[in-house]
């Protein structure tokens, strides 16, 4: 049996578990809804399941339990952008989130604040709610000027993390749910897909010439439509030569040097060779230096992701271009679209799902649909008469009226 206890203003349920008496606060003024409180108590210790009341755990707790459960369940590179997250919306509260570096940190920031930057200002985490969210998101629109697509990473962020604090991190919040899984997402403005055209390719590859390696590396970015850091990690055993019309490429995961690496969904796949890129790689193996990485760093070793993309700006902005690898992916997907490829050969040559790759990849030119509203053709129909035509001409003959019968019998 449970009973209730009034101290203050503040009702609190008394019983026992394990032969032990407890106390605990019920974290209400009202009588009603202490007694309902105290009725689950009961209902539950009568079922013999769990105390059903809700519990008080500090925010920076458990922020580092969640922290540290996602560095072994997330991508190595994924860590840092949602601790980035978490960061922003809860401050450095906690030994996981502190700022190693300031100087480097001030750099990173995309939109400095001119007011003190908006967070959530709670001590407990069962304190987060539906409200303390929705305010916590339009400041960083009002604020900050951050996009709604940043706003949506923030808002995802969150809701993850209470999911986890309900599941696993021993939180239990008012009502036994998820507090702020109803918050909606804002709208995010559709932006046009970036891609090249033919010439744009040919004028691309042609200022790469004087270096072999770099042409070779954005050859395979357009002509297979690989990812930035999926070109980076290939090595020499990750090419067939001679399998379908002239090779394929394995994107698969791998463990090289003591550094574990998967593709972004984690699937392997294989990705075809066109005749137009193995004359680009046929001229480069017979300049390439024998090592781990099928494309090395000039210093030997694999590429850092961010150099490459720095190398490949410098040698852009020379000739006023501005392509990045992921224009060059564009480009694979779209000029694949346009050629009348299904979205789903696309999208698994891709490695994405073909939802996605319509949203993203396969843009349609106009030209492309010039032929699409156009009919099929009769064979057997008779050529429309010209309005200059013979008068004496014979007209076409038509059928005769149909004449009703009606059976009365």
């Amino acid at each position: 049996m449970a009973s209730l206890k009034k101290r203050g203003r503040a009702f609190y349920a008394q019983y026992y578990e394990n032969g032990k008496q407890k106390r605990v606060n019920l974290h209400t003024e009202s009588l009603q809804v202490a007694k309902e409180k105290l009725r689950q108590i009961e209902s539950a210790q009568f079922r013999e399941e769990e105390i059903p009341l809700t519990t008080k755990t500090p925010i920076g707790e458990i922020l580092e339990k969640y922290i540290k459960y996602r560095s072994g369940h997330s991508r190595d590179k994924n860590i840092p952008k949602v601790n980035t997250y978490l960061r922003g919306a809860f401050g450095p509260i906690c030994e996981a989130l502190q700022v190693r570096n300031q100087a480097v940190a001030q750099k990173a920031v995309k939109r400095p604040s001119v007011d003190v930057a908006p967070i959530i200002s709670i001590s407990n985490v069962e304190q987060l709610s539906a409200e303390v969210l929705s305010t916590f998101l339009s400041d960083l629109i009002t604020k900050k000027a951050v996009s709604p697509k940043t706003v949506n990473h923030y808002r995802q962020t969150i809701i993850t993390l209470a999911n986890w604090a309900q599941r696993e991190g021993g939180v239990r919040f008012p009502g036994g749910k998820n507090p702020v899984a109803d918050v909606r997402c804002y709208k995010v403005p559709k932006r046009g897909i970036t891609f090249m055209k033919l010439k744009e390719i040919r004028a691309q590859l042609h200022v790469l010439a004087n270096d072999i390696q770099l042409q070779t590396m954005v050859a395979v970015y357009i002509y297979a439509g690989l990812r930035r850091e999926e070109a980076l990690w290939l090595t020499p055993d990750d090419f067939e030569w001679d399998m379908g019309n002239h090779g394929v490429i394995m994107v698969r995961g791998k463990s090289i040097e003591g550094k574990e690496w998967m593709p972004k969904t984690g699937a392997d796949r294989v990705v075809p060779i066109s005749k137009t890129l193995r004359e680009y790689l046929d001229s480069f193996l017979k300049i390439r230096k024998p090592g781990v990485w099928f494309f090395s760093a000039p210093k030997g070793g694999q590429w850092d992701p961010d150099n490459f993309s720095e190398l490949l700006r410098k040698n852009n902005s020379q000739h006023d271009l501005s392509w990045s690898c992921l224009d060059f992916r564009h480009t694979f997907g779209s000029q694949l679209a346009m050629k009348g490829e299904s979205l789903f050969k696309i999208s698994t040559i891709m490695g994405n799902s073909p939802d996605i790759c319509r949203k993203h990849y396969a843009a349609i030119m106009p030209e492309s649909l010039l032929e699409t509203v156009e009919f099929p053709v009769d064979r057997d129909s008779v050529a429309p008469v010209s309005a200059k035509s013979d008068e004496s001409a014979e007209a076409p003959l038509r059928r005769g009226p149909l004449k009703l019968v009606v059976n009365n019998r």
